[in-house]
């Protein structure tokens, strides 16, 4: 794809992952990180691009990962088994109230029983990622399971955590 290519479908495209990032996040601050970012990877990428494709499929994809990716890097809590967050939440420097604790803690068991109705194999490898904090080429190496499937059976796992949280936490 040219660069004029590019820039005579930019705005429709910028629209189209703009929606994707405010679906996802639901403000408009990340989405427009979101919508950032992916014209800017598109940009980096453009000679790589077949204009003869869907260049909206191929955007929309981006702008999910570039969601993804934001989130991750705003997420700044991870995943931990009660005994590990207990641990931290004791050894913390200043003094949390009893109502900080209290919401940790409920925000811990929300999760772990969230985590408990995954699969037996989604929960292993999303507890080998999330709270292990292993990268995906380790735990192709420990389990065997090729890197695609590991990748696509971890973002399910998320998905229905995440799912499940949402759902549990409007009750």
């Amino acid at each position: 794809m040219t660069r004029s290519e590019f820039e005579h479908i930019a705005a429709q495209l910028r629209q189209r992952v703009l929606k994707v990032g405010l679906d996802f996040f639901g403000n408009k601050e990340d989405a427009e990180d979101a919508a950032q970012e992916t014209m800017v990877q598109l940009w980096r990428y453009l000679e790589h691009i077949d204009a003869g494709r869907n260049v909206e499929a191929l955007a929309v994809r981006v702008a999910k990962n570039c969601c993804v990716s934001i989130s991750r890097k705003q997420n700044k809590f991870r995943t931990e088994t009660p005994a590990v967050a207990n641990s931290k939440l004791s050894t913390l420097n200043s003094p949390l109230s009893p109502e900080m604790l209290l919401e940790a803690q409920d925000t811990q068991r929300l999760l772990s029983e969230a985590i408990a109705l995954l699969k037996p194999r989604e929960r292993e490898l999303f507890e080998m990622r999330q709270i292990e904090g292993l990268s995906t080429d380790e735990v192709v190496e420990q389990t065997g399971i090729p890197k695609p499937s590991v990748i696509a059976m971890v973002s399910a796992a998320r998905k229905k955590v995440f799912t499940e949280l949402k759902r549990r936490m409007k009750q």
